[in-house]
This record gives structure tokens, sequence and C-alpha cells, in this order.
């Protein structure tokens, strides 16, 4: 995937396959049941009916994991390098007095309270949430591991804001997603500086679009990353474990990102079954769909994955918030044309 953003369509798709695409598809069909040999993956609890209720206790779970362990700071090496190279660029072009070592400190502060719990450990490109269990999230067949995680990667880009617009693949991509929270974090920072705010007011409005900075951790992450450094993990890559693919959809070719949870680096507490209040994912491959006149994330588990007896596919549109927007369709699946597996 090296040189391309996730899911970028290579060729253009023929007229009739973007005139398909174009279309909203229901779901068409329910597969069989998991074989009892099939994946182990924690069951699908039943999908909760209360919206608010659910997006309140969501906000709520990620508020008592937000708590950064004491420890050095560690970062994976590719990463680490990219926020610092975005934070040197975004400070050189900002519209306020910040170096390069505030905007570098200010960018990351934000990834341990999201994504970091228990013991001290290198964040992960890769960590979904595990917090969100709100119904629209769910395969409406009720199969398990079937479900749309949708806070993703070291920032948790989320459908319902600052992820909006860019798929799990680009959230995973550490080099992608620095280049464009680095300069929003210091944009912002700055907007509230020359607005009359003092530096640590403008630092939390800087991080207001991510909940678990709201109780004063993101400030403390900031001067512990400030005054004593991060270090950089050459043991956890780019992505994180995830492995960029070349994948055939729907008669076009794009890079694809292969997502499985077993194949995590870093800190990987999130997949555990046990570890949150939603389920866990199967494996699955993500990439983004500019055809059709619209652009869509879409997210497909191959039945081979899955153990459901078909592939599904899971699309969102750009600018939907997941949890309300999504649309499940049976035995539309990809070809991972780099490894010679699904629908080839």
């Amino acid at each position: 995937m090296s040189g391309h953003t996730t899911g970028l369509p290579r060729r253009l798709a023929s007229v009739l396959a973007a005139a398909a695409l174009a279309v909203t598809l229901p779901q068409t069909a329910h597969a069989a049941e998991t074989p009892a040999d099939g994946p182990n993956t924690a069951p699908t609890a039943p999908a909760p009916a209360d919206r608010a209720a659910e997006d309140r206790l969501a906000a709520e779970a990620e508020l008592e994991h937000a708590a950064v362990p004491p420890g050095p700071l560690t970062f994976g090496a590719e990463a680490l390098s990219s926020v610092e190279s975005a934070a040197a660029d975004a400070a050189a072009g900002a519209s306020c007095g910040i170096s390069a070592k505030e905007a570098t400190a200010m960018a990351l502060a934000p990834v341990w309270p999201e994504i970091v719990t228990g013991t001290q450990a290198t964040p992960s490109p890769m960590t979904l949430s595990r917090f969100d269990n709100q119904a629209g999230l769910y395969d409406p067949a009720g199969r398990d591991g079937l479900f749309f995680n949708p806070g993703v990667g070291l920032w948790q880009m989320d459908s319902a804001g600052l992820g909006t617009d860019n798929t799990a693949g680009e959230a995973i991509d550490s080099a992608w997603v620095s280049g464009l929270v680095t300069p929003y974090i210091v944009d912002k920072y700055c907007s509230a500086l020359n607005g009359g705010s003092s530096a640590p007011d403008a630092r939390a409005t800087a991080w207001s679009d991510w909940n678990a900075c709201s109780g004063g951790e993101c400030d403390t992450v900031y001067w512990r990353a400030f005054n004593d450094g991060v270090t950089a993990d050459g043991n956890v890559d780019r992505y994180g474990g995830a492995e960029p693919r070349t994948c055939e959809y729907q008669g076009s070719t794009y890079d694809c990102l292969f997502v499985d949870i077993a194949d995590a680096q870093g800190a990987d507490w999130w997949a555990a079954p046990d570890a949150g209040r939603s389920p866990l994912p199967h494996p699955f491959y993500v990439l983004r769909d500019d055809s059709g006149g619209s652009t869509e994330e879409v997210r497909v588990f191959l039945g081979e994955d899955s153990g459901h007896g078909t592939d599904v596919t899971a699309t969102r549109p750009f600018g939907g918030d997941a949890r309300d927007s999504l649309t499940w369709t049976d035995g539309r699946g990809l070809c991972d044309t780099t490894e010679g597996r699904g629908a080839c």
C-alpha cells in the first residue's frame, strides 16, 4: 500500500458496475450458523435498542479507561516519525507561536487516554473501539463476529465525528492519519489561542474531539511527552499488524487492508473477548470505494474467515455515522489478489 491512500481505485469501474454500486442494496440473504469447529470468537450479544442510552454508556466506559498507566511512553517507530514530520510542517505554517516539539506532544496526547489502559504499552495502530454497542453496528441477522467497530486506530477516528470521511484502513495507516490529525490539532490550538484562550484552555479546545480528553488526562500526557520524550518502538509497524493487500471488488482493483485482531501489535487489551462492551469482529478487509458518484467505506467479511458460509459486506457512505447508516449485503465478497483468496 506504500504510496497509496488505502482503498483508492487504480482503474475505473465499468459503467454497469458503477451504476450497480450507486444503488443502495438491502441485505439479500442470511448465512448459515457458525459450525461447531468455526472461529473462536465471543458470541454476539443481542443488539441493544436504546441509542441514547448506549451513546451515554459508551462515553462513560471510555472515560473509566482514560487514566494513563505510569511508565515511559513508547510509540511505533514509523508512526512516531510520521507524527514528528507532520508536526514540524504544521508548526512551520501555524498561525501562532508553536514549536515542532510542542506540536508533536500535542498531537500524541489523545492517543494514550483513548486506547491504552491497564499496563503501559505501545499504542497499536490497529486498535478497534470496544465500548460502542449501538444496535446499528450489528449484522441484522445477528451472526457472531459480524460487527462494525466505529472507532479505529491510534486516534480512534469515528464516523460520528472526525473520521466520517475516512475508512478504517486509513485510520489504521499511521502515516496517513498522522498527516490529517496533527495539523488539525495544531490549527484548533492556534485558533483558540489567537481568540484569547490561555495555552491550557487552547490545548483543551484542540483535543475536544476526543472524549477521553475531557477529564484532563490528555494534558497530563502532553507534559509527559514534552518533558520526558517518547521512545520509538520498532516492533510496532505502520499498520499495527494489519496487512496491505490488493483487492478486486465489484469489477475494480483497489488498495485494501486486511485486519485480523489476532495479529495486533502493541497494546492489545482491546482484542480480548471480555475487554469491552462490544463484540470482537472476525477478520475483515477494508477499502474506499469512490465509484458510482459517491464515496463509501467498504468492509468485507469473507465466509472462509467468519465461518458463516457466505461473504458479507457492510458499507457506510462517507458523511454517515456507522451507528445509523450501514448497509449489509450477503453474497458480496472480494478477491484478495495479493494472497489469491476470496471470490477470485
